[in-house]
């Protein structure tokens, strides 16, 4: 996921203050009394709540006297190299949160301890697989899932009942007939979905059985010509024309939110801050505001959603392993996942703790369709195709929006993405 967009939605839903939540000048906390150790763990901005900040800290060095947990909050712009660089040092931060589509990349540069002995007394035999995946490189867990979230549609509630609907959709048809409805009625923009909303995209491929990449031979190559893929840009295509958003944006130009907080929209498919940044910015909206999961071909279960998220992970050459695996313990205990949920009203990573997020309605709805999420192509080189400007959105979503046919969209997308599957780490 593209981490600029993981930070504001992490930042918005959790209300973060960045002073609370620990040291991020740099410089060396004191040691305990008697010269004890210190754990440095790094967290990005917006990923951990004062609370649970304060809260796991005391709790581990009530554990292990002697011992200071340094928290050291890291910005996204730029973590890639500054984390790279510090993962290659002699004396990296023993704990580090990683973006969960960039863990293989660092696995593959030897940078993370390897966890698979560990997974069970981390707990990891109840964690949600589709979240876990990303945790795991070439069948080793290099990495422990925290924490996800998902996109859902958040809707208007008097515009679907001015139309004459009652019930939220259940399967993918209903949706597109409601949509149709609501926009015979009137509503220019049924839904309001940006032609370039690549994540939202992303789940339609994953919930039409699109890989977005194939092996051949001993390395990966770009999938887009597919005939599933074929069937999730046309369903964008379907979709996009129910509203009047524009066919060669992203959901943040302008930012969605901010067309929603208008008030004559029915419906867009966006996550909880954006939701909050409507009503922010329109306060008469915070009770006519309400949520679903994006709706799959059958009643049974919702559509498939990218899942953005973050994992914790070891560094390799931490001096203090031992210390380490136990601050993973706690922090994935049900006590402290429990608390991170509860708190920053993220998805945790065991569905016996979804109860809270009892009371939070995006959450709920977004972690009614986590267990069939997925993500981005788990590779290392998956990193260079998602760079600005990314060729999925431009040559083939944007061209196919534009009338271009699939198939030619396709033909020269998979070249570029394939140049970028091609360079080195």
């Amino acid at each position: 996921m593209k981490r600029k967009l993981l930070a504001a939605v992490a930042v918005a839903a959790m209300a973060v203050s960045v002073a609370a939540c620990g040291s991020s000048d740099g410089k060396d906390k004191a040691s305990g009394s008697g010269g004890g150790k210190k754990l440095t763990v790094w967290v990005m901005s917006g990923s951990n709540p004062p609370g649970w900040t304060k809260d796991i800290t005391a709790a581990f060095e009530k554990q292990n006297p002697g011992v200071t947990v340094d928290v050291k909050v890291q910005v996204w712009d730029g973590i890639q190299q500054k984390l790279t660089t510090a993962l290659s040092e002699s004396n990296p931060p023993d704990v580090v949160e990683i973006g969960n589509t960039q863990t293989p990349y660092y696995a593959a540069t030897g940078g993370l301890m390897d966890l698979s002995g560990d997974k069970a007394g981390l707990g990891g035999n109840d964690w949600v697989p589709a979240i876990n995946a990303s945790a795991v490189f070439q069948g080793k867990q290099f990495a422990a899932p925290w924490w996800v979230t998902g996109r859902v549609v958040i809707y208007n509630k008097k515009i679907w009942s001015d139309a004459g609907i009652k019930d939220v959709p259940k399967t993918q048809d209903e949706f597109v007939k409601d949509l149709e409805t609501i926009k015979s009625k009137g509503t220019a923009d049924a839904l309001y979905l940006p032609g370039q909303n690549w994540y939202a995209f992303d789940g339609m491929l994953l919930d039409a059985g699109a890989d977005l990449v194939k092996k051949d031979g001993d390395k990966y190559v770009s999938n887009l010509g597919s005939p599933q893929a074929a069937d999730a840009v046309n369903l964008y295509k379907k979709l996009n024309a129910l509203g009047t958003a524009p066919k060669d944006k992203d959901e943040a130009t302008p930012q969605q939110s901010d067309v929603f907080a208008k008030g004559d929209v029915g419906a867009f498919i966006g996550l909880g801050w954006e939701a909050a940044g409507a009503v922010a910015k329109n306060p008469k909206l915070k009770d006519e505001i309400g949520y679903f999961p994006i709706p799959g071909k059958t009643a049974d279960k919702p559509a498939k959603v990218f899942l953005g998220g973050s994992n914790l992970a070891i560094a390799q050459a931490s001096k203090n392993a031992d210390l380490a695996k136990k601050f993973l313990k706690l922090a994935l205990s049900d006590q402290f996942e429990g608390e991170l949920a509860k708190e920053g009203g993220v998805i945790p990573n065991k569905t016996a703790l979804d109860s809270n997020l009892t009371g939070n309605p995006f959450a709920t709805a977004a972690a009614t369709a986590s267990a069939g999420g997925g993500t981005t192509p788990l590779i290392p080189e998956w990193g260079n195709v998602e760079n600005t400007p990314n060729p999925i959105k431009s040559l083939f979503m944007t061209a196919v929006l534009q009338g271009q046919d699939p198939a030619a969209a396709a033909k020269a997308a998979d070249a570029e993405v394939n140049k970028r599957l091609s360079q080195k780490q």
